[in-house]
Parts: structure tokens; sequence; C-alpha cells
């Protein structure tokens, strides 16, 4: 079984994100965004490229406005690649695999 990436809410947000020991990438996105969809088998790649090393989740923005708000985020997709709890890249937009496994791979 691969790794895929799963949807979190405000309850898990602090231990998945705030508290992991190694790098996550969120996805902020929204079930009618059109950009999202076409991100999301491009990010069930990359959780399943990184399996053990980058942990991706899933932020609904319409069911979680109040992370969304705290982290800026003004248009989805939007990405961040979080390392020991902080923001260290944020990623506007739909980007390809190889753009993704690369911004992934310069914050490793």
């Amino acid at each position: 079984m691969t790794a895929k990436p799963f949807d979190i809410g405000s309850q898990q947000f602090q231990e998945e994100v705030l508290n992991s020991g190694g790098p996550v990438l969120v996805d902020f996105w929204a079930p009618w965004c059109g950009p999202c969809r076409m991100v999301a088998p491009v990010l069930e790649e990359i959780a399943s490229d990184y399996e053990g090393r980058v942990k991706v989740v899933k932020v609904n923005v319409d069911d979680n406005a109040g992370i969304a708000s705290r982290y800026g985020i003004m248009s989805i997709p939007t990405m961040m690649l979080f390392k020991n709890g902080e923001p260290v890249e944020t990623i506007v937009g739909f980007r390809n695999k190889d753009e993704l496994s690369s911004i992934i791979e310069q914050s490793l």
C-alpha cells in the first residue's frame, strides 16, 4: 500500500503538521476548485514517491477557514511545505510533478 494524501482539519493540523518531526506538504484546496482537482493526482504521486520522507496532507479551505486565514491563503490551490512546524516554501497554483519534486528536493 502506498502513501496517499489525506484530509486533515483543525483538530489534526497541530499534530500532523506543526508537531511533525519531518517535512509536511500541505495542500490547501476546495472541492469546487478545478486546478485543485488537476493537482490531486500529482500530489498522490508525490506522496508515493516521498513515502517515509515527506508527509502530504490536504486542508479543505471551506471547512477550515481559520487555518487558511492563519497562513494567508488567498488563492487555491496553494501548497505549503512545512519543516519543524514552520512554513518554508509556498507554491501557488498548479505545478507539475517535476516542479513540485524539485521544490521538495531543495528543502530536504
